[in-house]
């Protein structure tokens, strides 16, 4: 019995200890309140750092609130100056003292600390960052699919249907966006179906930066409206950009150009000429889940004095990651349409949109 109770007890000890040393061995975050947290760092931005406890529980710590950071590591750090240093950390009055296996010991000051990765999120940060300087075409697209409908029962036969998607690849170098829109309406309310509205209009555009502000850009425009009897207009264009405000919640670009404007009409009608080309695209987030895009289009003629807009504008509310409420406002003129035909047409539409992103 004796022999029993001195295994069970080195048993226990050998626990304790092999218990102690990982205590020991755990990155200790001390706050400044005096509360002492153990656990592995997984990353910090410098405004966060998230910690992962003996449970696998993930704790967030605001990187305002701490008074001392212990790690064996290796934690990557990376600094201000564009470097990336890994070795065990502490800190010493308000520096971060990084041992390193092969430069020894190096100081940064913690105004000077952009992050903090441990070895798993460093490897993922790496993939991510080569996929982004060297990325496949079909790599990093991201865009949505806005799809409104309304119709009406009863005195009035009526239905609406609007279709609009965009999707857009954006490197530090250059910017790809394809985008499509289809409105269409039809009215039953006093007699046969009559269709009252069938455009559509798609195209790509290809900017390229030059410089942190300045972009050169070239797109294409295909075109179609059944009411305005215009089977095709065919418009490749191109001028010079400026990224006007670029933010993480608002960006604004201005662009200024020249496009060849090549018309087909049902009504035999062909007209070719040349169009000064002024726009802006722009998106802001109110917040996590609300945001407003517009992009603008004018095009004054300098063939023959005539002018035309294209003018889109939505306003989504997020409901998930993917899935949006969106209201949209779609205004199209053209000053001289053919006889017979209106100048301006509009539509507001609701609906849902569908995100998706790389």
């Amino acid at each position: 019995m004796g022999h029993l109770h001195r295994d069970m007890k080195s048993y226990l000890s050998a626990v304790m200890l092999l218990l102690a040393a990982q205590v020991v061995q755990a990155d200790q975050i001390v706050l400044k309140n005096g509360d002492r947290l153990t656990g592995t760092i997984v990353k910090s931005d410098t405004k966060e750092l998230l910690l992962e406890t003996p449970t696998a529980a993930k704790v967030t710590i605001q990187w305002d609130s701490i008074a001392t950071i212990t790690a064996d590591g290796p934690v990557y750090v990376d600094t201000s100056d564009d470097q990336t240093i890994a070795g065990a950390v502490r800190t010493d009055n308000n520096q971060l003292i990084v041992t390193t296996r092969t430069v020894g010991t190096v100081t940064v000051p913690f105004a000077n600390v952009r992050g903090l990765r441990n070895q798993t999120e460093q490897v993922a940060h790496e993939t991510e960052v080569d996929r982004l300087r060297n990325p496949r075409l079909i790599d990093l697209w991201g865009g949505f699919l806005d799809v409104g409908y309304a119709t009406a029962r009863g005195n009035a036969d009526t239905q609406t249907f609007t279709l609009n998607a965009r999707a857009d690849r954006s490197t530090n170098r250059d910017k790809i966006s394809v985008f499509f829109t289809s409105i269409f309406a039809a009215n039953s309310t006093n007699g046969p179906r009559e269709t009252t509205a069938n455009s559509k209009i798609g195209g790509v555009i290809y900017d390229l930066n030059l410089t942190q502000k300045w972009f050169a850009w070239g797109a294409t425009t295909l075109e179609s409206d059944q009411f305005q009897e215009l089977d095709l207009r065919f418009v490749p264009a191109g001028g010079i950009g400026h990224h006007t405000i670029n933010t993480e919640n608002t960006k604004l670009d201005l662009r200024v150009g020249v496009s060849y404007n090549r018309e087909f009409f049902s009504t035999g009608l062909d007209r070719n000429s040349v169009e000064i080309v002024l726009g802006n695209d722009f998106t802001h987030n109110f917040s996590k889940t609300t945001s407003l895009q517009q992009h603008l289009r004018l095009y004054p003629n300098a063939s023959n004095g005539a002018f035309r807009m294209n003018f889109d504008t939505t306003f989504a509310a997020a409901l998930a990651k993917w899935l949006s409420l969106q209201v949209s406002f779609i205004d199209r003129y053209l000053s001289n349409p053919v006889p017979g035909r209106k100048t301006n047409d509009m539509l507001i539409s609701a609906g849902v949109r569908f995100s998706f992103a790389q």
